[in-house]
């Protein structure tokens, strides 16, 4: 049973990030914009079955929780922090393999591709993941690079400017051509 160790704010105001004291996966990223997306996943429905969450987004030690913006967060919290004090630790749980780069990406042998996904890991995923979100990588077509935000960054305001403009200028260090485009 995992105790809440910190509430923390995220830059999406209408995201909260929990710190657990104890890892929900091991390493495994759980993301869900929906609760038939999270069909399946006990902790995630219990998360959506709160009224005006929007979005469930885990990983080891961490659950980022997006409401509607509909809701009061101190009401919401204490609605919150019961399904999360019962979480069981996922001891078998397995990763949508899609959950950071879709198939066609990871399969890719572009090397602006592989530099680029290498760039993102090392440079970008863990900055977003403290804000309490992560990105996929949906295609790179020609040069349209197509990203989606998950967790906090899904909705935040910042991340469809700030954020998604600082990719590009890295994205362009592998070729001044690409264009990033968040979906």
């Amino acid at each position: 049973m995992p105790k809440i160790k910190e509430i923390e704010r995220t830059p999406n105001p209408d995201a909260m990030r929990f710190v657990l004291g104890e890892a929900l996966t091991n390493g495994v990223t759980k993301s869900y914009e929906s609760v038939e997306e999270a069909e399946g996943d006990e902790f995630a429905e219990s998360l959506f079955a709160v009224d005006n969450v929007i979005n469930v987004y885990y990983v080891n030690k961490y659950v980022t929780v997006t409401q509607d913006g509909n809701a009061v967060w101190s009401k919401l919290l204490r609605q919150l922090a019961p399904p999360i004090r019962e979480a069981k630790p996922l001891k078998n749980a397995f990763e949508d393999e899609e959950v950071h780069e879709t198939k066609e990406v990871q399969e890719s042998d572009d090397e602006r591709m592989i530099a680029i996904r290498k760039l993102l890991d090392e440079q970008v995923r863990p900055y977003l993941l403290a804000d309490g979100g992560g990105l996929q990588v949906l295609s790179l077509n020609g040069n349209r690079l197509k990203l989606r935000y998950q967790g906090a960054c899904g909705t935040c305001p910042t991340a469809t400017s700030g954020t998604l403009y600082a990719i590009e200028s890295m994205v362009k260090r592998v070729d001044p051509d690409i264009q990033v485009i968040s979906v």
